[in-house]
């Protein structure tokens, strides 16, 4: 098992501030451009737990990378290159303070909300009758609130326009944004045998113009179903088969952590942080199509310094 990188501490040339987020260390530089590390720690019930997955981080760098790259003829989005597999460098934008999260299927959050009884999420209705994991007769949009810190919160359409977190023009372009792009992901997804189930997407402005940010279809922010089977696997009530972090969350379920108040976090064994890496690594392989090259682990900060450096200057020459 290689090491994992969950403590990177960087100074950049031209850097002026950093944000150590969740799972992303994103570092301010003086020419208006990020650098995002894409580290190996893992979050789940918005808890950072304590073991770093090797090749976590390369995994979701790669995957949003592609799906950047394969979606800017639908909307500009902030990057400008990928100078290590851990790292992405693009311009830096004024987030919008709101998740564009869409569901094409009655899964995770949205059937914990149906099973306890629940017919409106955010605003938007869900059909009766409905079991878990059926799809939707269209894809729902269900905005989160983007907090700084702690759980993001489910907001409807009409309380973000009324709280004035996005104008209302704003927030319609961002809507238009996200059917698309679901629908380019859903058609990436489906030649590879897989379901895209929902995901969630962030957008930022430079300059007056709306651009997307952070990653996208990536495991850590959308769920995929096995496309073979899943009908069966419906008919006969079955749990899907599926590439996300939902079994990350499951097995701290069954070991009884989701987050609330009084719950310790319980210790992944190594056995279980190898099963971990080894489905990030199959959710890369099934998706891309390709297979995946685990870069050297050996001294990871050494390797990142060195890679952005070498990309910066060639960047200012």
């Amino acid at each position: 098992m290689g090491n994992a990188n969950t403590n990177s501490s960087f100074n950049f040339t031209g850097q002026t501030a950093v944000y150590n987020g969740k799972v992303r260390d994103v570092y301010t530089l003086d020419n208006g451009l990020l650098v995002m590390v894409a580290s190996d720690r893992i979050s789940a019930f918005d808890h950072i737990l304590p073991k770093g997955i090797p090749h976590k981080g390369q995994v979701l760098n790669q995957v949003a990378t592609m799906f950047l790259e394969a979606t800017r003829d639908i909307v500009p989005n902030w990057l400008i290159g990928m100078p290590d597999p851990s790292v992405a460098v693009g311009y830096a934008c004024e987030p919008i303070r709101v998740e564009m999260v869409i569901r094409g299927y009655m899964s995770g959050h949205a059937a914990r909300e149906y099973k306890a009884g629940k017919r409106l999420l955010c605003g938007v209705p869900m059909p009766e009758g409905m079991k878990e994991n059926d799809k939707f007769p269209e894809p729902i949009i269900t905005p989160a609130t983007k907090a700084e810190e702690g759980h993001d919160e489910d907001i409807s359409r009409e309380e973000i326009i009324a709280q004035g977190i996005v104008p209302e023009d704003i927030y319609v372009k961002l809507e238009e944004y996200t059917r698309a792009l679901f629908q380019r992901g859903t058609e990436m997804a489906a030649k590879q045998g897989l379901i895209l189930v929902d995901t969630k997407y962030e957008f930022g402005i430079r300059d007056g113009e709306i651009m997307l940010i952070d990653e996208i279809h990536t495991p850590d922010s959308s769920r995929y179903f096995y496309a073979d089977g899943y009908a069966e696997r419906q008919e006969k009530g079955e749990p899907q088969k599926q590439l996300s972090k939902e079994f990350v969350r499951q097995w701290l379920i069954e070991n009884g952590f989701q987050g609330l108040e009084g719950q310790s976090m319980p210790e992944m064994p190594d056995s279980f942080v190898e099963i971990v890496t080894e489905r990030y690594i199959e959710l890369y392989e099934k998706i891309t199509g390709k297979q995946f090259q685990r870069a050297d682990t050996s001294d990871i900060e050494g390797r990142i310094k060195l890679n952005v450096e070498s990309f910066l200057k060639q960047l200012n020459d």
